[in-house]
């Protein structure tokens, strides 16, 4: 079985977050650069829903991790 593999769109709609591709240019323009130190689930514009799911999806190993990590370099 191959893994699936989720784009910037649906990662934006599982946050509850507008998810077309100008939506997210300006939600990565608007909250880059993160602090190096930071971590993309730990910014402070998640609400706390919205932290606890990037959280598990990267804890979990999920399907979702490589484009939460994905996010995670595009803040950064």
């Amino acid at each position: 079985m191959e893994p699936v593999v989720h784009p910037f769109s649906a990662l934006f709609e599982q946050l509850g977050l507008p998810a077309g591709e100008a939506d997210i240019r300006a939600f990565i323009t608007r909250h880059r650069p993160l602090p190096g130190g930071v971590k993309v689930q730990d910014a402070p514009f998640w609400t706390p829903a919205q932290a606890k799911a990037l959280r598990d999806m990267l804890l979990d190993d999920a399907d979702w991790a490589e484009v939460v990590d994905q996010l995670n370099l595009a803040l950064h």
